[in-house]
């Protein structure tokens, strides 16, 4: 929704009367409200108010921070970087223990600058607020907190910054699960060019290590039409590339009261105009279908990128892990995704020292690596995560153990991959230029199909449009390049 729509329709909001129950009606109405709020506060100081929102984690909680800047910015805030803002808030991670310690060592920051600035407001949402425990540590040791809410309802931000303004005590508002998706509210994207859509939320395999289907809840689907309606708009807008999202986007569509495939929702997308470039993330292998390897084979908008999180090369732990695939269906997968799209990058996720590996498990997935080559990988030491199965598991590897393993998939990630990448030397291919170059204001970085990045000369005016570049020179996971053909024809200003 336009800024001048979004003006409109609070013009048109009665505050002397009771707010809607229906939603997201109901949180335009607090919108007026926080307008209201924040321009009283701006007559006291005598200056504008400014927000700051961090977001720890993946895509989904970077999409879900968009939305709270859109809110913030509608209520009038102006949105800075800096966290000596009036109002702070940390969209939170926590499917590794390190990222709930990070954000309770920059909340001890936050105190500090709140007892200068006494008038700051500081907010937390994300998954660790759905931790157990988190509330209770919160409310004993960070008590300067002003806000407190989870995954679920973070569509009523609205509602709970009008209720920041009207009360002193830390106001908490934590939902344990949800059917309801509420989208239609502001959003302020991070690129005017491309962005993410939830087109789910939730997830259903309980893998034994993951904390993700407690904190963020089971699967739901967004309407089809409704995902259609939202990317159309977007298209208007200028944007050119878009990334679905969803925790598994192959499970999309299953519990809808007319299923649809993920596959078939993608053929709908790829039918709006404007629309370039189609992403997505991300897939379990379990659920991967022919339907969607032909689809993906098929198409002149999807990526050639496909994140297929593998974890562990042994079957044993993959069955502890509950992944419901083996070491040779991964590697079968992989081979008929190669064959349908012999120019698919693919990437993963690996997780090295579960309860019970052994170094022959290690070995095990060394050897995956090694047989499919992939482009990048994301490797994690395991994390134990309360309430998980994992964390009870006898067995868990002790860290000397665990390192050693680490470093040696590290080493086999970064060898085998340099190599892969290293084949599109001298190519000439399609990038999205992004951004500046932030080390070289001479250069700007375009994306490759496949998610590699080119760094190449040019200026500002390129930002946002697809450019052939030739690719000059690798230098270890990006090339240095140069723009080949000028800017299309249809891109033009």
């Amino acid at each position: 929704m336009k800024i001048e729509e979004i003006n409109a329709l609070l013009e048109d909001i009665d505050l002397n009367g009771q707010p809607p129950s229906e939603e997201p009606a109901r949180q335009y109405y607090y919108l007026k409200k926080c307008r209201r709020y924040v321009e009283a506060e701006e007559k006291k100081l005598g200056r504008k108010l400014t927000a700051c929102v961090t977001t720890f984690g993946c895509q989904m909680n970077a999409r879900d921070s968009e939305k709270l800047s859109g809110i913030l910015e509608q209520a009038g805030y102006v949105l800075t970087d800096s966290e000596e803002a009036d109002f702070d808030i940390y969209n939170t991670c926590t499917v590794r223990d390190n990222a709930d310690q990070r954000v309770y060592g920059r909340l001890g920051h936050l105190n500090s600058l709140k007892k200068k600035n006494p008038h700051m407001k500081v907010a937390l949402c994300g998954c660790m607020m759905q931790e157990p425990g988190t509330i209770e540590k919160i409310r004993k040791s960070y008590r300067f907190v002003d806000l407190v809410f989870g995954t679920h309802n973070i569509f009523k931000f609205a509602e709970l910054l009008a209720s920041v303004f009207e009360q002193k005590a830390m106001i908490v508002d934590i939902w344990e699960g949800t059917d309801k998706i509420v989208e239609d509210l502001p959003v302020e994207r991070k690129y005017p060019f491309k962005s993410g859509i939830n087109i789910m939320f939730g997830c259903n395999n309980f893998c034994s290590y993951c904390i993700v289907p407690y904190v963020r809840g089971r699967e739901r689907s967004r309407s089809p039409k409704d995902i259609i309606r939202e990317i159309e708009a977007l298209a208007a807008d200028g944007v050119v590339e878009i990334m679905l999202l969803g925790q598994n986007v192959n499970s999309y569509g299953k519990n809808l009261e007319e299923p649809m495939s993920f596959a078939g929702l993608l053929r709908e997308v790829e039918k709006i105009e404007g629309i370039e470039r189609i992403r997505f993330m991300t897939s379990h292998p379990k659920d991967l279908s022919d339907e969607l390897i032909e689809v993906m084979a098929s198409s002149k908008k999807i990526c050639r990128h496909l994140h297929l999180p593998l974890q562990s090369g042994s079957t044993r732990i993959l069955q502890a892990m509950n992944r419901r695939y083996t070491k040779e269906q991964y590697l079968a997968l992989v081979e008929k995704i190669r064959a349908a799209i012999p120019d698919i990058a693919l990437t993963t996720d690996i997780i090295v020292g579960f309860p019970g590996e052994t170094p022959e498990d290690v070995e095990e997935t060394i050897d995956v690596i090694k047989k499919v080559r992939f482009d990048n990988a994301f490797t994690f030491i395991y994390s134990k995560r309360t309430g998980t199965p994992a964390a009870a598991m006898e067995n868990q590897v002790s860290e000397d153990v665990v390192k050693e393993g680490f470093d040696k998939v590290l080493r086999t990630v970064q060898e085998t991959a340099r190599e892969q990448v290293k084949r599109l030397s001298g190519l000439t291919l399609e990038a999205l230029v992004e951004e500046v170059n932030e080390q070289d204001p001479s250069l700007v970085t375009g994306r490759l199909s496949n998610n590699t990045l080119v760094h190449f000369p040019g200026d500002p005016s390129l930002i946002g449009k697809i450019v052939s570049v030739y690719l000059k020179e690798y230098k270890g996971f990006y090339f240095l390049g140069e723009m080949a053909g000028g800017v299309p024809e249809c891109q033009k200003a």
